[in-house]
């Protein structure tokens, strides 16, 4: 169905003003004459969210050189160009000459078209190289947003772009506005929508315009405006929101403007994320220098999501209702303002913001906030990632890294990159990393960074030479792995009651060059040492002040390195990993949520080889199979057979009875309770037997449904769905006892 004239009407009402005003001048010498490129976008939208309707005009400022090619622009397939004419001022009059178009498909499965505009020679007059085009365009906007139902990661939902009654979301992938590619635009948005309706975008604005006087038969409709300066692409979303201000003020005296945009049912949490954000910023605004835009909102989204976009982060409702405002959550979408939005990637030489972002929040807060024990789990956690969801085979260098589409590239272009950083900062020390961190953001604020900018800047502020670090760990794949093949020490004949320590490595993963911590038991005391290992090294010598019993490599996590999987804590995502893995179910056939789960697994599994599926075993199994991961899905109904299935492997950890269980010392009894935990196997090393256990299985209904989402703790309690417990049972540590040469 056509969109009425009365909407166009509309706009053409909202923008008769600008009409009569000078022409937005463009930024001549700031982008190169060729290719052509976008500078300037004066956007005036219509949008029907009963219909999922898009009404446009575009005035927009073009950069073209003497002798334009056809300028092929980028609209979304199920937008249609009205016209387009080329606004030429001719003293105080325009004149509006029309331009001829064509349109092509696009790529196969793109929801883009190609619109090709062929233009005449650029005017002798116009010196600047710039001309003003004026698009008028229509259509709908509506891919419905899918949620993947992954059993092993959580992802958002997957949409393009949409117009509803339910929200409106349009990102630069939608191609809402014609697009030229490599453009860098600046964005002037006025947006009409229902009444009661809030849009929020880029920049700064939101201001509402008066609701213009309807026709008799047309509701009436307002208007929003927001101003943006020159970025990479634009956002604009818009929903009925209860909004909530206030101004944040920093010790240099700079001011931002803060903002929730929540759904009405939530509005009540508004106060908690203007809280945590002004945490994030009186923490990082001192690292990394003044917040990079005027404004920044925390904005609801009807589905879910965890997007950061200058000035704004969009939240799906669900994380908004968890309070997701822990630091790699909110925190990591407020640092990206800086590193990302700010500062921008390039794609195509591979997407070092993510790495960078996830060390400054998942990690880093923690040791901002003294809390040294998360800090360690946090790179236990990044290690543990890498090493499980990284096979060697199937590794690739960071330097290809893009976007995140499954966990191997998550543990890549998030984790390891992140445990990167940590390596540099480790090896040109704190001041010259902050320094490094700092500058980069100075430099190459509203332009594009690559690795290669890294590699120059963090050169420059360290006075070191750093190509061989960015060529190890950026362009090459793989990490080290590493254990210690002997130790042996002797007493030092130069300082009395102290030892000398030589330490055999065997080294595995390739050549790397790199700071290998090991932790000392000497008698009465523990003592840390950094060894530096070239490349081919494979042995070091050191000195300890008493008698050394063992050693360890790392048990503080803190160098790149690939674990073994039987040094791990055990977890659930043990068994997810395994090569050869099965699902032992124990149950009533009334156990609907644990049902539903072993269906889930299985049709997860439907795809794969034959020889990386999962086995469902008969459930008058008596022992378990003699190798890799077992997952136990029991009720109580089952709990003789559970307890002798995992004696030899939990030991103590973990008993089941007929009315509860125990884990690590603590009972939990009564039908609310529910629990998933996991213990190493002894007889199969680097498999676990995880259990998930109810007395009730609709207790764990909850647990269920979200099973793989707890997969890095080794134990869990709900109880009537909400966890109540999480635990990490100790990983083991490979120790080494060193032997006494008396001899020497």
């Amino acid at each position: 169905m056509p969109v009425g004239s009365a909407r166009l009407d509309f706009i053409t009402r909202l923008i008769g003003l600008s009409l009569l005003l000078p022409l937005p001048q463009g930024r001549a010498g700031d982008l190169p004459a060729s290719p052509p490129a976008i500078i300037r976008h004066e956007l005036h939208a219509a949008i029907d969210p009963d219909q999922h309707r898009l009404t446009v005009i575009d005035r927009m400022v073009v950069q073209v050189g003497a002798i334009s090619p056809p300028l092929d622009f980028t609209l979304a397939k199920s937008l249609r160009p009205d016209s387009v004419v080329q606004v030429t001022r001719v003293g105080n009059e325009e004149r509006l000459d029309p331009v001829s178009l064509a349109s092509s498909e696009g790529e196969a499965g793109s929801n883009v078209q190609t619109v090709r505009l062929s233009l005449p020679d650029r005017q002798q007059g116009n010196q600047q190289g710039e001309i003003t085009l004026e698009w008028r365009y229509r259509g709908t906007i509506d891919d419905q947003p899918r949620e993947p139902r992954h059993l092993r990661f959580v992802t958002p939902s997957e949409t393009s772009g949409h117009i509803g009654p339910e929200g409106v979301y349009l990102s630069s992938e939608t191609g809402w506005y014609p697009d030229l590619a490599g453009s860098l635009a600046s964005y002037n948005v006025t947006v009409e929508l229902p009444n009661g309706w809030t849009t929020v975008s880029q920049g700064r604005g939101g201001t509402k315009q008066d609701c213009p006087q309807p026709r008799s038969n047309e509701a009436c409709r307002q208007a929003q405006q927001w101003e943006s300066g020159v970025t990479e692409a634009l956002t604009l979303v818009a929903n009925r929101f209860s909004v909530k201000t206030r101004d944040w003020k920093g010790a240099s005296g700079q001011v931002v403007h803060l903002a929730t945009y929540l759904f009405p049912d939530d509005a009540a949490l508004a106060d908690e994320y203007l809280h945590a954000t002004e945490q994030y910023l009186d923490a990082y605004v001192p690292l990394l220098g003044a917040f990079p835009f005027e404004q920044f909102a925390v904005v609801e989204n009807f589905f879910a999501s965890g997007l950061g976009m200058p000035s704004f982060t969009l939240l799906g409702s669900g994380s908004i209702k968890r309070h997701y405002t822990q630091p790699y959550a909110l925190g990591h979408e407020i640092v990206h303002s800086w590193i990302g939005n700010a500062v921008w990637n390039c794609p195509e030489s591979g997407n070092w913001v993510e790495g960078l972002t996830t060390y400054l929040t998942n990690y880093y807060w923690h040791e901002l906030i003294h809390d040294d024990r998360q800090a360690r789990e946090q790179r236990r956690l990044m290690l543990q990632g890498y090493s499980l969801y990284v096979a060697p085979q199937s590794d690739y260098p960071i330097a290809a890294f893009q976007q995140k589409s499954d966990e191997k590239d998550n543990a890549i272009g998030y984790q390891k990159s992140a445990m990167v950083f940590h390596q540099l900062r480790m090896e040109i020390g704190d001041a010259a990393f902050w320094r490094g961190v700092r500058q980069l953001i100075a430099e190459y604020s509203g332009r594009h960074a690559d690795w290669q900018d890294l590699e120059r800047v963090f050169t420059m502020v360290s006075g070191q030479e750093l190509r061989w670090f960015f060529a190890q760990w950026i362009e090459r794949p793989g990490a080290p792995a590493i254990s210690i093949s002997e130790a042996v020490a002797s007493p030092d004949p130069d300082r009395p009651g102290a030892y000398r320590l030589r330490v055999g490595f065997t080294r595995e993963g390739g050549a790397f060059r790199f700071i290998v911590p090991l932790a000392v038991t000497m008698k009465g005391s523990t003592t840390s040492v950094a060894v530096a290992l070239a490349a081919g090294q494979h042995d070091a010598g050191l000195t300890v002040p008493a008698e050394p019993l063992n050693l360890s490599i790392d048990p503080e996590f803190m160098s790149l390195q690939r674990l073994k999987r039987e040094h791990l804590a055990p977890v659930l995502n043990l068994f997810v990993t395994d090569r050869r893995k099965a699902v032992l179910p124990l149950f009533p056939d009334s156990a609907t949520p644990f049902k539903e789960l072993v269906a889930r697994i299985e049709a997860q599994d439907a795809q794969a080889p034959a020889e990386r599926k999962t086995d469902i075993l008969s459930a008058d199994t008596s022992a378990l199979p003699p190798s890799g991961s077992v997952l136990i899905v029991a009720t109580s109904d089952y709990h003789t057979q559970v307890q002798s299935l995992i004696a030899q492997a939990c030991g103590s950890l973990a008993q089941v009875g007929p009315e509860g269980f125990r884990l690590a010392g603590t009972s939990y009894d009564g039908r609310r309770m529910a629990a998933l935990w996991s213990c190493h196997r002894p007889d199969a090393p680097g498999s676990v037997v995880t259990v998930v256990y109810a007395i009730d299985p609709m207790a764990a209904a909850k647990a269920a449904r979200l099973l793989f989402f707890y997969g890095w703790q080794s134990a869990v309690v709900f109880d009537n769905g909400t966890v109540t417990k999480r635990d990490m049972w100790q990983e083991f540590q490979a120790m080494k006892e060193v032997r006494l040469d008396e001899q020497r």
